[in-house]
């Protein structure tokens, strides 16, 4: 097959521009074949023309114009042809300046070199022309080429071992060439051109093969911005303009590179080449896999005995669990014998997990010699990593002598931790030991009491979403009827402390208990979400519905009362309301024994002081817990349930110094419960038909806080209407808030206040014959002076009580 060429040269004698500095070399084609366009022609001009390296003088001696750098390219063209040259610095006569000739061949759009070879291997070629010839001879291509150093494979080794610290940093951004978008450039700063040269068949040879024939390059250019290759080789001084985004620039000359390489394909590649082992990347080809697959190259290095660092191992276990029929007996023993080498101090959590893979798709299908090693690998990192993801081996795997070996290092260790006091913190280490213990055949049935008690509170912790242990407990209770059994008992004795704690792991974890143990308090966990969405404000109802989710009532078993309770009041407290049907649900023995009555007397407390409820809860309290409930709680109670006396006339005599003997009991007292018990007695008195002593014991109390809560009495909206409906009533107030001028400060100013504030409104509203039934009624209530006391505050106005109180009681005395 032979190829159309082409040849550029500079021009010669004088013509030239008479420095190698960033000028170009003014250049024409002195030979062109017929076969190639004109538009090839105009593109091949700046892809051939070549410049000297910076301070290079004009006339060198012919060993300083060899020393220059050669530029080997192969491009990319618009028409998706493709053009490969090589361009040396030459004298194009004697006692010329350095000029340069190109000799390049063109490969029309989907054709291939000759015998599928790669661009890079014609560095060498002797067929490579310096000047042009007098007749177009057979192309540099046209036979194979001859053998150079870039094809030596020692003088390659050699190379790749020198450059060790660069190599996964330049794969990797070769690799990243071929990704989304394609764009970018990697920049190999070196002193020789035939080292990019190295650098290139280094990388065609790493790449899949498709791809190393595309790889498009230049070993050699002054101005790498304008270089629309793939790879562009630079000398050191060039490099300083390269810090553009798209240059991703490997200066081979400086210090060695710092960090990793993130890129396992890349770093695996490097480990290849740093082995002298190249022909590896031949038999990775040959495994399934897509192009740059760290996989294939992994498991190929791995089985020559390539050790490599966890990214390549993980990747290698991982391509072999989706793969395990690729691999004959003998390569999958040398990877898994590699995988679970002595020694290696940095596997991963990716690693392990991948190894668990690993083992899951031999086993079964590989001999259990073969697969050992990795079970025992993964219990160990399970036991002494403390890694909870490991994906554990099925127990089949520690059936024979090696699992015996096993346990027989790691029982004692498992033994020791699960009997330690704090083990029960970690959930998830505490659930991965209890399982290697099973898979390993250790006994830990005297351990189990202890270590399922501290284990189920931890369950508890607060979290949002599945915990990240939720699986492996999940497997846990399945694989151990045992560990299920307990831990789900030990749970439902907790749940009577911390319902709400239980109920929010269930929602998290949907734990199994479906069995036959009764567990009346998981269940009523469980049922609570779905209760007290249905019920909606019917907290009693939804308590019901809980209770019966239990499967007892709470006369056989009084926790499960708690249990309801703590479910259904999360947050707030029980209203009296709600108290009261509480209680008639279940005995005063139940709730004694539940611990329940508690929330049943904050709810007494708590009630609000127009809550008629209360009062009569506190009565009922008194009497169910008569034992229970002392000291201040009591004397609060006995507030409330005086405030019911109050309200039915059953209050035994003296009520204002009841009320303060009472309060004395209770302080502090609940606002509350004295809004309750004063407010009762309060209403009370405000009553036509109520004890006249009683009324006169409360105005002379000198208690503000019992005249406060007259004052508010009086103030209510039922008062006012009934001072407006019956002359009778309007005329009996304004007798009793004149009638006791001496009774002290609170007193005067409160009923100063009434009067004015409350009386005369609604008696403003009143007709003239309605007001006349007033002062009719105040003159029959008592003297004609009080009467006549009634018309002169009626028609005076503010101002006038101090006066009128004095006359009143100065008339009522001479009566």
């Amino acid at each position: 097959m032979s190829l159309a060429q082409l040849h550029y040269t500079s021009a010669t004698g004088g013509d030239g521009p008479g420095t190698g500095e960033a000028e170009p070399i003014p250049a024409r084609f002195t030979a062109v074949d017929a076969a190639i366009p004109a538009s090839v022609l105009t593109e091949a001009g700046p892809l051939l023309a070549y410049r000297t390296p910076a301070g290079t003088e004009p006339r060198l001696t012919d060993a300083a114009l060899r020393a220059l750098p050669e530029a080997l390219s192969f491009s990319v063209l618009t028409d998706g042809s493709h053009l490969l040259a090589r361009t040396v610095a030459v004298r194009p006569g004697p006692g010329s300046d350095v000029g340069f000739h190109a000799h390049a061949v063109h490969l029309p759009a989907g054709t291939r070199l000759p015998g599928g070879a790669l661009p890079i291997t014609a560095c060498r070629s002797a067929r490579w022309a310096a000047t042009t010839p007098d007749r177009m001879l057979p192309g540099p291509l046209a036979a194979p080429p001859a053998t150079g150093h870039a094809r030596d494979r020692e003088g390659l080794n050699d190379f790749a071992v020198s450059r060790g610290p660069w190599l996964a940093g330049v794969l990797a951004d070769l690799r990243r060439l071929y990704g989304h978008d394609g764009s970018g450039r990697v920049v190999l700063v070196e002193r020789q051109s035939a080292d990019v040269a190295r650098w290139i068949a280094l990388a065609c040879v790493a790449l899949p093969g498709e791809l190393a024939e595309r790889l498009t390059f230049t070993t050699y250019t002054r101005h790498p911005r304008r270089a629309p290759q793939q790879i562009v080789g630079v000398l050191p001084q060039d490099a300083h303009e390269l810090t553009a985004p798209g240059f991703h620039v490997h200066t081979c000359t400086g210090p060695r590179p710092e960090g990793t390489v993130a890129d396992a394909w890349a770093e695996t590649a490097a480990r290849i080449w740093r082995s002298r082992a190249p022909e590896l990347f031949r038999e990775a080809a040959e495994l399934p896999g897509e192009p740059f697959a760290a996989g294939p190259v992994a498991v190929t290095a791995l089985c020559a005995g390539i050790a490599l660092g966890t990214g390549g191992r993980a990747a290698a276990a991982g391509w072999a669990a989706e793969r395990p029929y690729a691999l004959d007996a003998k390569r999958t023993r040398q990877l898994v014998d590699a995988l679970t080498a002595p020694g290696v101090d940095d596997r991963t959590g990716p690693e392990f997990d991948a190894a668990g893979r690993l083992f899951a798709a031999l086993d079964g299908r590989s001999p259990a010699t073969t697969t050992a090693p990795l079970a025992a690998m993964l219990v160990t990192e399970a036991v002494r990593g403390g890694n909870g993801s490991v994906e554990l081996p099925g127990r089949t795997a520690f059936s024979g002598p090696e699992g015996a070996a096993v346990a027989s290092v790691l029982g004692p260790e498992i033994l020791t931790e699960l009997s330690g006091a704090g083990v029960g913190l970690d959930v998830a280490r505490t659930v991965q030991l209890l399982r290697v213990a099973r898979l390993l055949g250790v006994d830990c049935a005297e351990l189990l009491p202890a270590v399922v008690g501290r284990l189920a509170p931890a369950l508890l912790e607060p979290g949002d979403g599945e915990p990240g242990w939720a699986p492996a407990l999940l497997e846990l209770m399945d694989e151990q009827f045992d560990v299920r059994t307990a831990l789900l008992g030990a749970l439902d004795r907790i749940a009577p402390q911390d319902p709400s704690g239980v109920e929010r792991l269930l929602c998290r974890v949907p734990l199994p208990f479906t069995g036959t143990q009764s567990l009346p308090h998981l269940r009523m966990c469980a049922e609570a979400p779905e209760a007290k969405a249905g019920c909606g404000a019917d907290r009693v109802g939804a308590v019901q519905r809980v209770l019966r989710a239990a499967g007892m009532s709470p006369f056989a078993e009084p926790l499960v009362l708690r249990t309801a309770v703590g479910l259904v009041w999360e947050e707030g407290t029980v209203t009296a309301g709600e108290a009261r049907l509480l209680l008639e649900a279940a005995t005063s023995d139940a709730h004694r024994t539940a611990g329940t009555w508690s929330h049943l007397v904050a709810a007494a407390l708590g009630a609000p002081a127009t809550d008629e409820e209360a009062p009569e809860l506190a009565h009922d309290l008194l009497r169910g817990f008569p034992q229970e409930i002392a000291g201040r709680e009591r004397g609060a109670l006995l507030l409330l349930e005086f405030a019911r006396e109050i309200r039915s006339d059953a209050a035994t005599p003296e009520w204002a110094e009841r009320a303060r003997t009472l309060r004395r009991g209770a302080e502090p007292v609940e606002p509350e419960v004295l809004g309750h018990a004063y407010g009762a007695l309060a209403t009370r008195l405000l009553a036509p038909d109520r004890p006249e002593a009683e009324l006169y014991a409360l105005v002379h109390s000198g208690d503000p806080d019992l005249v406060a809560a007259y004052d508010r009495a009086a103030r209510e909206a039922g008062v006012r209407s009934r001072l407006k409906a019956e002359p009778a009533y309007a005329a009996d107030c304004f007798a009793v808030w004149t009638a006791h001028p001496h009774a002290g400060a609170e007193w005067s100013r409160t009923a100063d206040a009434l009067l004015e504030e409350v009386l005369r409104p609604a008696v403003r509203t009143l007709s003239a014959d309605e007001v006349a039934a007033v002062e009719e009624a105040v003159g029959r209530s008592g003297s004609s002076g009080r009467a006549e006391a009634f018309h002169d505050w009626n028609r005076r106005g503010r101002g006038t009580l101090g006066r009128i109180s004095r006359r009143i009681a100065g008339r009522v005395r001479r009566g």
